[in-house]
This record gives structure tokens, sequence and C-alpha cells, in this order.
């Protein structure tokens, strides 16, 4: 497997003229474009054209109030000049928490949110000069259900790529429709709770697999929520409209998987010949429906980081147990560029956040800067880079460069923490912090291994 091993541009060129990807990973020197205003409706403009992606920390206490090492990395965001904060998945349901410790918005702790928002826009103003725009993706973790720490999967559908995965019995009972419906108004719930503490607008989670990015993949589920491509996408739709109606000038958004990279019928929007290749006309169709709802921009990644980790977050190292990537990691951010773009272009009316760069490291801003002068996206944002690396804005557009020592080098340790339960965040970079629990997860990782 290849690894990062660059140490100049010209090398990086060279690797991506050689796999034949010079038209899918564009390079452009001219970092301007990254402090060009953005206007995202009448009411919100964003004043730098980075963004944080929504990486749980898993530090919340036992009742979902954001704790002292969330006030930490939310301090560090905003300090580092990121144009769009975007606050981690937080469950709008005990049940629905993926960790004992996920954020949970709900009336006992919408108080605590709303401190650790005014606290982040505060820094940012008084360090930068502006206000983030400002937005929290709630979640219903579905699957990936682990609010005792146990796994508690609540299913939309058998899968069978994912059900061997979490040894689930081919009559282990799906989450019904009724559960459902009243999941709807829990979620208009949540929002009100979410405009209360102050925050610019709400993200229904659509991606990697949990509840709401199961159901846009139930082509084998009956009733009102499988099947067709209105009933899979309906929770989503219908949701969104609800909060709309509920919460008047909230801005309203996703992040969504452009497709699942599942072959068919378990995948979305994946073409029916049984590939891994992709049916952008579902994709389109369900943006389409959101724009008329009224969302004024998209966070789009794609596949499932649980399987085949390495399709949708090119890595140097493998999480414990995992195998490496069968492809050069240029392969996989060459893929996400590529396919951000086709939604972008298909829909040039909406601002889209692309994702995948962070492999990159100090030259993740040449590929940015192309991308957005060429029109492929409108905003670059930055997940595992961000842990790592949290003033890559600042630095970028204040230095003109990025520090190498400073870069994420996508070693998955954080990933490794996360999976494993405990405090999340970069071990290399803020080794002070986050080494202990990094070996804690390292040990429990070796043990199920063994066992």
């Amino acid at each position: 497997m290849a690894h990062f091993n660059y140490h100049s541009l010209d090398e990086l060129k060279a690797d991506i003229h050689a796999l034949g990807l010079d038209d899918k990973i564009p390079l452009d020197d001219d970092f301007s474009v990254f402090s060009k205003p953005l206007k995202i409706n009448e009411k919100f403009t964003v004043p730098r054209r980075f963004a944080v992606h929504p990486m749980e920390g898993f530090d919340s206490d036992a009742d979902g109030k954001p704790g002292e090492l969330a006030f930490r990395r939310y301090a560090r965001y905003a300090r580092g000049g990121f144009g769009l904060i975007w606050f981690e998945a937080t469950a709008v349901l005990h049940e629905a928490r993926s960790n004992p410790s996920q954020f949970w918005l709900h009336e006992g702790s919408w108080e605590t949110f709303a401190k650790l928002l005014a606290d982040t826009k505060k820094l940012a103003r008084e360090t930068n000069g502006f206000e983030p725009l400002c937005v929290i993706q709630l979640t219903h973790s579905g699957r990936y259900s682990r609010p005792e720490g146990a796994p508690k999967p609540i299913i939309a559908h058998h899968s069978l790529y994912l059900d061997p995965i979490h040894k689930l019995p081919p009559d282990y009972p799906l989450v019904t429709d009724d559960y459902l419906d009243r999941l709807q108004d829990t979620y208009v719930q949540a929002a009100k709770l979410a405009q209360k503490a102050g925050f610019d607008g709400i993200d229904l989670k659509g991606c990697h697999r949990y509840l709401m990015s199961e159901l846009l993949a139930s082509h084998t589920r009956e009733g009102k929520y499988g099947g067709s491509l209105e009933n899979r996408t309906r929770l989503m739709r219908e949701t969104l409209a609800k909060i709309k109606a509920a919460c008047p000038g909230l801005l309203l958004t996703t992040r969504m998987n452009i497709y699942d990279a599942l072959p068919y019928p378990y995948g979305f929007a994946m073409q029916k010949d049984g590939s891994r290749e992709p049916d952008l006309n579902e994709t389109n169709w369900l943006i389409a429906c959101l724009k008329e709802i009224g969302i004024p921009i998209v966070n789009l990644t794609i596949a499932n980081p649980y399987y085949e980790p390495y399709y949708g977050r090119p890595f140097d190292v493998p999480i414990i147990g995992a195998p490496d990537a069968p492809e050069h990691p240029l392969q996989g951010v060459a893929r996400f560029i590529d396919i951000v773009g086709k939604v972008q272009k298909a829909n040039p009316d909406l601002p889209v956040i692309g994702t995948g760069y962070t492999w990159l490291r100090q030259y993740l801003p040449y590929a940015a800067a192309a991308t957005l002068k060429l029109g492929k996206a409108a905003m670059i944002g930055l997940g595992r880079g961000a842990f790592a690396y949290p003033d890559t804005p600042n630095d970028v557009i204040n230095k003109g460069a990025m520090d190498p020592n400073k870069c994420c080098v996508t070693c998955s340790r954080c990933t490794q923490i996360m999976r494993d339960g405990e405090h999340t965040g970069c071990v290399i970079r803020d080794a002070a912090t986050y080494s202990k629990p990094y070996q804690a997860a390292k040990e429990h990782a070796l043990a199920r291994l063994k066992g």
C-alpha cells in the first residue's frame, strides 16, 4: 500500500500523473478563493470557504451535555478561523446515541449547548473578527446505536453486507413505521431546542449508514418507508418540512451520502447491475426535493466508514484488524473530488461542501483551491484534518501555507478511539490530551481481536 511520502508539490504531481488522475485532482496555487465570502441565502453569508465537518468527540456527560473537552475542541475551531462550524452528531434520543458520551440534545441539556455555542462565536469574533455560521447535526445512530456501551442496533432493513458485521440474525426485528412516524416529531423538538440555543441551522444526518441514511437504501423494506425512492426518502423529506414549519428562520440542511458504495439493493444511489458504480439520478432527485423544501446548502460524502473504510476515507494506516487499502490513496482523493464535482455541476444553484482532502496534508490547499475555482464545490470541509490542525484556515489564508508538522497523518488512531468508546481527538498532534485514551482504545481492540 502506498503511503504519503512527498517532499515537494512536484513529487505529488508526478504521482497524480502516473496514476492518470490529472483531470480528477486539479491543483492551483491561488489561495485567495478561500477568503471569498459565500452567500448561502438572504440571511446567511459564510465569511470563508473552510468548514469543520461534524466529527464526534464523545466527551459529553451521561446526560448528553457537552463537557470540558468539547468546549476546548470548539474553542480551537473558533480560533482557527473556519467560516462554518458544523457541530458534531448529536442524538435526538438516548437510545439513538452511538456512544454513552455522545452529545444528546433535550430539555435538560440545551442550555449547555447554548453556552458552548455562545463561547465559540464570541471567541471567533475576538480572534478573527467574524462569526462563523454554526450548524448542529441531529442524528439517530440506528444500526450503530450503543447508548450504554454495548451494541443495541435499530435497523431499517437487513443487509447482506452489514448484518454479518453486527452478527444480526435473519429474524432481527426492523424498526417499525410507527416508530419512524414518532421520530419525525422528535427531530422537530430537537430542532426547536437547537434554535432556542442559538444555532443558525440544523442538519439531519443522512450519511454513513446511520438510521436516516439506511432508510435511503431500504429497497427491501416494506411499508411507507421502504421500496420506492419516494418512500425511502420520506423520513428526511417530511421531517425537514415539519421543521421548516415549526422553526421559521432556521437554516435546514443535511450531510448526506452521494452514494453508499454497497451493491444494489443494499445501497442508496447504486446502479442496479450489482456494481459499485453510483446512480446519480437518485441523488439528484433527492437534492431537487430538498431544494424545494428550502435547503440552501448541502454537505456531501460517500460510502460507509465501517465497511471498507478506505473507500471513503483514504488513509496511510487502517484501524487495528482492518485490511490495508487495495488502491493508492490518491485514487480515493480523486473519487471524492470527481463525484462531488458532478453533483455540484448538476446543481449549480446549491452550494456544495466537498470533502476527502486530508490525505494530501500540506498540499491540501492546492487541490482545494482548484476545486473551488473550477466550480466543483463551494466550500471545503475538514474532519480528521480539523482534529489535528484546527488552525488550517488561518495558516492557509494568512501565511499562504500549511505546516507539515501540524497536518493529520491519516493514521486512523482518532477512528480507533471512536470505535472503542473513548474520548476522540488527534493522538499525534494533540498527544497530551489523547494518547492515554488511544492506549485504552488500542487495548480494547486487541482484546476484542483475541477474543
